[in-house]
Formats: C-alpha cells, structure tokens, sequence
C-alpha cells in the first residue's frame, strides 16, 4: 500500500512540475533576490496560489481561453501540446509561481523570457464574419483575453474551493493585474466587477466562436495523456471545473455537469475531496512558496501575529 501512495505521489509531482525526484531547479532560485516581490504573505494572491484551488481553474482557464481563436490558432500552430502537454504545463506553472513568490526581478525577468518566447507564435485566422485576422500572441488585446481568462478562473476556482481572499475578490484581481502589466496588458481589470465586466465585451463583442479546432482541443483536456493512476482524481477535478463555468460558456464548449437521470452529480462536493487528498499528498506549503519565505528572512521581513509581515530592520 505504501509503494502504490509513494507512486501515485511521484506521478503528482511529475505532472505538475516534470520531476518526481526533486523539485525542478529553479524553484530554489526563488529564495535569491535582494526584494521582497510583488507579493508577500497575507496577500490574495498568495493566499489563492497556494491553495489547491489552482489545479482545476488550470483547466477551467485553458477550456476558457480556447474560445479565442486567436489564442487557439497560436497554440494549435506554435505548440507541442500533442507530444508533450506536460513541458507546457510545468512551463506555466514556472511562470506563475515565479511571479507569485520571486523577488521582483525574478518575476520581470520570467515574464520577458515569456514575452521573447512568443514573439515568433504569429500569423492568421478567420473570425467569426469570415475576414482574415492577423494574431500575434503579445498582442495587447490577446494577451488581455488571456489574462482575463486567467483571473477569472483561478478567482471562482478558489470561491468555489478555497479559502478566505485576504481584501476579498477585489483585492486578488488588483494584485494580480501586475501580472498583466509584465505580460503587457494595457488595461488589466482591477476590480472582480471590472473582470467580469471586460469578460463580457468579449462575449458580446462576437470575438469568440466554438469550431473544430475547439472541439478537439476540449477533447484534449478532457482525455490528457496522464498516468493510468491519476486519471480517476482527474475526471472528477474536470467535472468540477465544468460545473464551475458561466452556463452561456458551458453551452459554447457543449459540455454539461453530469447528472444521474434528472439529478446532477455531486462533483463540487467530489472535487473538493479530491483537492483535499491531493493536498495531503504534496504538504500544506510548496517548495516556491518555502523558497520565498527564506528569502524574505534573508532581507529582514518576519511573519507578523496575523497575515501580514513587519520588516525587522
């Protein structure tokens, strides 16, 4: 019994960072740096980041931003997410958590390495009236759909799953539109009504449309090539992640939340279980979040009695 928990351990731990040895190695950089961050302990961010919470807006954010076919064609046309889903997956993930928990120059230098990756991911697509459309993927008004695609899903993700926001929703949609301005996001929203707000322009503007590329990228994050193991946990972690959607979206996706006869099953409940094994699996803190926390013992920073800090010099 031990070895099957140790395996399906490793096998957690290689999906999300593509080590199960080890933690990838730069994740220890984050305790270097001579600032404390954009963010800090007692933050939104830090609190939605380090909960589980993330795991299924990760797929309610990519089921999301496929409904941009800007943001479709660049990954269907400049990515290897057939062969080797996992790389991208660990790849965003080290973007994240460096902005999340690196000193400031991390989390600039991290977004410009992003930024310099993507300026070869061009070319076109047909909108929704048939014109052809040019696409970069640091377009401003692309780079803003992914941001808002973002923030919304790992926002009601963690009001459906997570704890208590420090501040509030407002308080991680303004934190988190740093984010934004280092991935040049002209106008991130900085308020949940303002999110939601921006979202909608989207939706009303006809800028998003359902094809077969969508369709089979769905498919795809429905039935990733994971590990036999942790296939189970995942159909249910999708399940929730569906159910957490907008409906108006659930309908473009042609996704539903599974129902027994007329009753719906119970996955938020399910998937809440399943954030909390996984939870147990890999600890109540991360190594990047342990990383940073040296780092602000370093520079003088200590936890104060609540979630705060004070600086000790």
């Amino acid at each position: 019994m031990r070895s099957f928990l140790r395996q399906w351990q490793d096998e957690l731990k290689k999906t999300f960072t593509g080590r199960a040895d080890e933690v990838p190695d730069w994740v220890p950089k984050l305790a270097a740096g001579d600032d404390p961050g954009y963010h800090l302990p007692g933050s939104a961010v830090w609190a939605v980041h380090g909960s589980m919470s993330p795991i299924v807006a990760g797929i309610r954010t990519l089921l999301m931003q496929s409904l941009h076919p800007g943001a479709l064609a660049g990954v269907h046309e400049h990515s290897n997410f057939r062969e080797d889903p996992l790389a991208r997956l660990a790849a965003t993930i080290r973007w994240i958590f460096t902005v999340t928990y690196g000193s400031k120059a991390a989390a600039e230098e991290a977004s410009r390495r992003v930024r310099r990756l993507h300026e070869p991911v061009q070319g076109s697509f047909l909108d929704n009236q048939g014109t052809p459309r040019g696409y970069s993927a640091n377009d401003p008004e692309l780079a803003s759909w992914i941001h808002i695609a973002f923030t919304d899903g790992f926002l009601t993700a963690h009001q459906l799953w997570g704890g208590p926001i420090p501040g509030g929703p407002d308080a991680y949609v303004r934190e988190w539109a740093q984010a934004g301005k280092l991935m040049g996001v002209p106008d991130p929203p900085l308020s949940e009504a303002d999110m939601r707000a921006q979202l909608d322009r989207f939706f009303l503007n006809g800028k998003l449309r359902v094809d077969s590329r969508v369709a089979e990228t769905v498919d795809f994050i429905r039935h990733p090539p994971l590990h036999p193991m942790l296939r189970p946990g995942y159909r249910i972690l999708f399940a929730g992640a569906v159910s957490s959607l907008d409906p108006k979206y659930r309908r473009m996706l042609g996704l539903s939340v599974p129902r027994l006869g007329p009753f719906p099953l119970p996955v938020r409940l399910a998937t809440k279980v399943v954030l909390v094994v996984v939870r147990l699996a890999l600890g109540r803190r991360g190594p990047s979040e342990l990383a940073a926390r040296q780092r602000l013992r370093r520079l003088g920073f200590a936890e104060a009695g609540g979630p705060g800090l004070v600086e000790l010099r």
